[in-house]
């Protein structure tokens, strides 16, 4: 009864597969109707027909994947834009980043303070109206300035840390008494992060003197230019 009906399902469709290009198989292997040829029978749209026992692993090229010729698919019809409609998307110009104005300088050398101080220091005063207050005119803002104080490492380390922090508070209260009204974050570091290593048993002034570039303090300055 199946090959009846299939003989004149393909009886029926002769007429529209002829004007396709043809898929045939080497022999007839039941899960395609196949005209005597052994080519697969389809439709006037080009779908070749399944046999009842057709299966996944029975699959043909041409039929189920892609046809060769493409053949353009029956329910939506392939759409031909003209290459004049269509147009680039327009990409707006992504304004420029704003130049930072961030620095930083250290207060050392003849800036440094004095074993144990945390006064500063004139030549200290001059670097900061030159280096911090002149540079702060050329910012068009200011986010943050973090001050940050260091020690040398004679001591202990909880008496240095009181002191890293006074000499952090001086820079910054000096900051603000020239006119200085953003944020200052203030910070000690104890004796955390020496920089200059020297003899321990140097006598203790030429030790003082030796260890001066440790008690420093660094200011950082954060924000836009002009």
């Amino acid at each position: 009864m199946t090959k009846l009906i299939l003989s004149a399902l393909a009886a029926c469709l002769t007429g529209s597969v002829w004007a396709q290009s043809d898929i045939s198989l080497s022999r007839q292997d039941g899960a395609y109707a196949q005209d005597s040829r052994t080519t697969v029978v389809r439709s006037g749209s080009g779908l070749c027909w399944h046999t009842g026992s057709w299966t996944t692993p029975a699959a043909v090229a041409g039929c189920d994947g892609p046809l060769t010729p493409p053949v353009s698919s029956p329910e939506k019809p392939a759409v031909v834009i003209p290459a004049a409609a269509v147009t680039a998307p327009v990409v707006a110009a992504s304004a420029p980043a704003p130049k930072r104005c961030d620095f930083s300088i250290t207060l050392q050398n003849d800036e440094s303070f004095d074993f144990n101080q945390y006064v500063l220091k004139t030549g200290a005063r001059q670097r900061i109206d030159k280096d911090v207050i002149g540079k702060i005119a050329q910012c068009a803002q200011l986010d943050i300035i973090i001050v940050t104080g260091h020690t040398d490492l004679i001591g202990n380390q909880q008496y240095n840390q009181k002191l890293s922090e006074k000499r952090a508070d001086a820079v910054a209260s000096y900051l603000t008494s020239r006119g200085v009204k953003t944020t200052i974050d203030t910070m000690g570091m104890g004796k955390t992060q020496q920089i200059k290593a020297c003899d321990e048993h140097l006598p203790a002034k030429q030790l003082q003197a030796c260890l001066a570039p440790n008690r420093r303090v660094v200011i950082e300055v954060k924000g836009l230019q002009k």
